[in-house]
């Protein structure tokens, strides 16, 4: 749990995360974080700090302050991929801040879409979803992509930390099989720690096995927010 196990074939990449949702748009949001001079500028540092309280600041930081108009740009950007992610089947697609204050986007898989129970193999449904979310990240190459596996909590910590990750994996490994840059890429598995529903019943655990991907601004869309050339 306290440390990442980066798996994807090429290097992988991540910047911090914050899970803070709600339906306000990233246009309006982006000039208020950026304003706050809460985000940073700098290469993408691939070593991330993970824990285990849900709601929690999961990667690292980089930079410096980027302004009220670089964050207006960088939530323009956000907004329109998150519109063209709500029509992919099986996704669940959230606005979100990271911990720089500049806007993300959540994306939220279903076990029951993406794995059989105690599987990590990909559907053919899951496949297809994962083909529609690579395109769209080829479309948006100014981006980068954290990826999380959760179980519910049957089964002995040891297995679910790897079905956790192996989930994790195998949309990584699909992602960059239908041609995204694995550099994008940077994957974990939580095992049960970070339950989104009631392990009691089944229902609860069903919500839990879960694929949950961020998508945040890279150092390169950053950079073009800053100089005002972000289009």
């Amino acid at each position: 749990m306290k440390n990442f196990k980066v798996y994807v074939s090429a290097v992988l990449c991540a910047s911090i995360l914050m899970s803070g949702c709600n339906e306000t748009s990233n246009t309006t949001k982006g000039g208020v974080a950026g304003g706050a001079g809460g985000a940073l500028l700098g290469g993408i540092i691939g070593n991330l700090i993970g824990k285990d309280t849900k709601g929690t600041v999961i990667g690292a930081a980089i930079g410096a302050a980027v302004g009220t108009g670089a964050g207006v740009l960088i939530g323009k950007k956000m907004d329109k991929q998150k519109a063209e992610l709500e029509k992919i089947n099986g996704a669940q697609v959230e606005n979100t801040t990271d911990s720089n204050g500049l806007q993300a986007i959540k994306v939220t898989f279903d076990s029951g879409i993406l794995f059989a129970t105690n599987s990590s193999t990909l559907s053919t449904a899951a496949r297809n979803s994962l083909s529609n979310f690579a395109i769209s990240l080829q479309n948006h190459p100014l981006t980068n992509v954290q990826i999380f596996g959760h179980t519910d909590n049957t089964g002995s910590r040891q297995v679910n930390e790897r079905l956790s990750l192996e989930r994790a994996q195998a949309v990584a490994n699909n992602l960059i099989g239908s041609g995204v840059n694995g550099q994008r890429l940077a994957v974990k598995g939580l095992a049960y720690d970070d339950p989104v529903a009631d392990n009691s019943t089944a229902d609860g655990r069903s919500r839990n096995r879960r694929v949950e991907v961020y998508i945040i601004a890279n150092s390169e869309m950053i950079n073009q927010a800053q100089s005002g050339t972000l289009q």
